[in-house]
């Protein structure tokens, strides 16, 4: 058994986002994204399916040539290979539900 919390040691930083790993299942890896108000992710895609999930706060989430205002409690499942970006509309945690096969250096190299 393995637990996390998306709420404990909060890290934002004032220049990006912040990028921690809060647990590896054999499966997936959950990633907690803290944004400020301002803080954006660069276009960018993922090799396999990905879950996002606000937390808290609120984001605008560019896919596939729209623009998704999501907020708390919003999820979105994207396909392999999906362009995408977000822009911090409020501050935010983000949860990010990646494959085991996945980086965590890749998502950190889309931080702005």
């Amino acid at each position: 058994m393995k637990t996390a919390s998306l709420t404990d040691q909060l890290v934002y930083k004032t220049d990006k986002p912040a990028i921690s790993v809060l647990l590896e299942s054999d499966h997936s890896k959950e990633i907690r994204i803290t944004m400020r108000k301002g803080h954006q992710m660069k276009e960018h895609k993922a090799p396999s399916s990905i879950v996002v999930e606000i937390f808290e706060g609120s984001i605008d989430f560019g896919v596939e040539g729209k623009t998704l205002q999501l907020k708390k409690g919003d999820l979105i499942a994207l396909d392999p290979n999906v362009p995408h970006d977000l822009h911090c509309t409020q501050d935010a945690i983000v949860r990010l539900s990646l494959s085991k096969n996945d980086s965590v250096e890749r998502v950190n190299n889309v931080v702005d």
